[in-house]
Parts: C-alpha cells; sequence; structure tokens
C-alpha cells in the first residue's frame, strides 16, 4: 500500500508538473534576435531599444533579447534574413512603412504574407519639421518660401522611396511646390542635419525629433494626420505634442500614421506567436513604455490576430496606391 501511495503521489507530482507546462506553452530556450530593418537612432531604432531595456529591467523573459540592425537595401537585408529563418522562433522584428515601400520600390523578393503577424504595438505619427533658427512658423509659410525657391530648399528623409519621400511628393503634388529631397539612413542621422542646416525640413517622428524640439534646435509646423496629437504634457516653452496643428488646417490635405508592429519568421506555432503577444502586453503594462508613447507622442493602437493581420493587408494596399502615385513602384 506504501509503495502504492508514493507511485500515486509520483504520479499526481508528474501530471501537475505536466499541467503546468502546458499552461505555459512555449518559451525561448536560447537568445532572441530582435531584428530591426533600419539604422541606429532612428524611431524603430529606439523603439526596440526601449523595449529590450523594458524586457531586461522587468525580467519578462527568461532568455535575452538582442537587437540587431540589419538596414542595408532599405531594410529587404532584415526582412529577407527573418523570411530565410523558417521555423525558428528565436528571431522576430519590429517593422515600419518599408514593411510594404521596399519590396514595391525594389522588386526584392518579399511579402510581409512571408512572416507571422505577432502584433500591432502602436503607430507613429509624421510632423513636418524646420529648423528654429528659420522664421517660418506655420506650414503655409514654409511651402510659400519652397515655391519662390524654385526646387532649391532640401528635404532630408529616411531613404529612398520610403515613407518620408512619399510624404514630401505628397506635399508636391498637393502644393506645386518643388523640393530636392536628400535621403539619410535613419531618423536619428535626419534630426541632426536638420539642426545642423544642412536640409531645411524633415517629416521625421516625434520620437526622432523630441530631443531637438525640447532643446529648441526645431520647430514643428504640423503633423499628418486627421486630428491633433493627444498629448498635453509642455515640452519646451509651455507647447506640447497637442499644439501641434494638423497639416490639414493648414492647407496640406494629406494624412500618414506609420505601423510599429512585431512580425516572427514563417511557420510559427500558435503557441510561439501568443508567448510574444503576451510578452509584449506586459511590455505594454509597464510605466516605462507608458512614459516612452507619451514622449514620443504615440497613436496607442495595439491589434493582434485576425485584426492585425487585416489591417496591415488594407495598408499594403494603400501603399501600392500611394507608392504608384508617386512613381515610386520597381517597375517604373
Amino acid at each position: 500500500m506504501k509503495r502504492f501511495v508514493r507511485v500515486a503521489c509520483a504520479a499526481g507530482v508528474a501530471l501537475a508538473a505536466g499541467n503546468i507546462a502546458a499552461v505555459a506553452g512555449w518559451e525561448p530556450v536560447r537568445p532572441v534576435e530582435f531584428i530591426v530593418p533600419a539604422g541606429t537612432g532612428g524611431g524603430a531604432d529606439q523603439m526596440a531599444r526601449t523595449i529590450q531595456g523594458i524586457v531586461t529591467k522587468h525580467n519578462l523573459m527568461k532568455q535575452p533579447l538582442v537587437v540587431i540592425n540589419k538596414s542595408g537595401g532599405a531594410g529587404g537585408e532584415g526582412f529577407l534574413d527573418v523570411k530565410a529563418s523558417a521555423g525558428n522562433p528565436h528571431k522576430i522584428i519590429i517593422t515600419l512603412s518599408n514593411l510594404f515601400t521596399t519590396p514595391l520600390a525594389t522588386g526584392i523578393p518579399f511579402s510581409w504574407k512571408d512572416l507571422t503577424p505577432v502584433a500591432m504595438l502602436a503607430l507613429d505619427e509624421f510632423v513636418l519639421w524646420v529648423n528654429a533658427d528659420k522664421p517660418y512658423t506655420n506650414a503655409k509659410d514654409y511651402i510659400d518660401a519652397v515655391k519662390q525657391a524654385g526646387g532649391t530648399l532640401k528635404m532630408g528623409g529616411t531613404g529612398s522611396k520610403q515613407e518620408d519621400q512619399i510624404i514630401t511628393v505628397a506635399m508636391e503634388k498637393a502644393t506645386g511646390a518643388k523640393f530636392t529631397y536628400i535621403p539619410y539612413k535613419g531618423g536619428g542621422e535626419v534630426a541632426v542635419q536638420l539642426v545642423g542646416n544642412h536640409v531645411d525640413s524633415t517629416v521625421n517622428n516625434p520620437i526622432e525629433a523630441v530631443a531637438q524640439w525640447r532643446g529648441g534646435k526645431v520647430r514643428p509646423l504640423c503633423v499628418f494626420d486627421a486630428k491633433p496629437m493627444s498629448y498635453d504634457e509642455p515640452i519646451t516653452d509651455g507647447k506640447a505634442w497637442k499644439d501641434i496643428p494638423t497639416c490639414k488646417s493648414q492647407g496640406l490635405d494629406i494624412e500618414y500614421l506609420m505601423l510599429r508592429g512585431i512580425f516572427m519568421s514563417p511557420r510559427a506555432t500558435k503557441d510561439q506567436v501568443e508567448y510574444y503577444v503576451e510578452l509584449f502586453k506586459k511590455v505594454r503594462e509597464t510605466p516605462d513604455w507608458q512614459e516612452f508613447m507619451k514622449t514620443g507622442a504615440f497613436n496607442t493602437t495595439f491589434m493582434t490576430g485576425a485584426d492585425y493581420a487585416k489591417w496591415v493587408e488594407t495598408e499594403e494596399k494603400r501603399h501600392e496606391t500611394l507608392m504608384k502615385d508617386a512613381g515610386f513602384l520597381a517597375s517604373n
């Protein structure tokens, strides 16, 4: 009888352990590579490194999360790397609009459907910025100056035929103004070029230029969204993100928001996807993340599953139209 009880107890312990494992599901067993398909200092890089810091600080993973920048070929290097890593759940990638623009502009053999959608973390705004030493205080004044300059004023942006240049071309089509577009490797470099007066304007994300705005080096003219941003904490001289008018209210009827989302390599299992969904839910609950969202004036929309995939599919079609209108498709 004693032997029976011991065996029964052992079986019960084993069963309990099995149930715990079943509840826990999959989790990484080695370091996870967090691919950034863009250069250092830009919005995607800053978000990835913020997530890395939050995961480490709050001990949200047993394994390290290692950020790796692969910006070659307008981010194509990073996307192709993850595409080629089918069945490897220890590799995730943060996305921006080059998820759509790079394959459309270059014709590389890649589509978002080659990856496994995990979650939309946020949507990123775009702001028209000028150097604070310049006299322009609103978008109309600046566009008038661009028209008078006859194409000599420079718009700095991240990459060629990417979101910054798409917005620039949309501005040209909407106003008749003409810019000289200067591409750089990342939003961090773009902000530095504006501060140094090497370009006359940018359409950087808030997180890419907030330090320069706080330091009084750059001035925001308008935001490319349907409504002003909601954040009311002053950044500089008593002005907050909510005080930046929409570009539409300034005569520029252009709206553009950018995805900040996560994908995995192909053939990820349901358990593996769910692990990362839960991980990013925990990240979003931290005060560190909420402060980052506020600092960068992000739209905090969160999506997973079928809703996320449907949103991405719609955005792909929209970008194809935008790229075609701008003459940026590879076939052109």
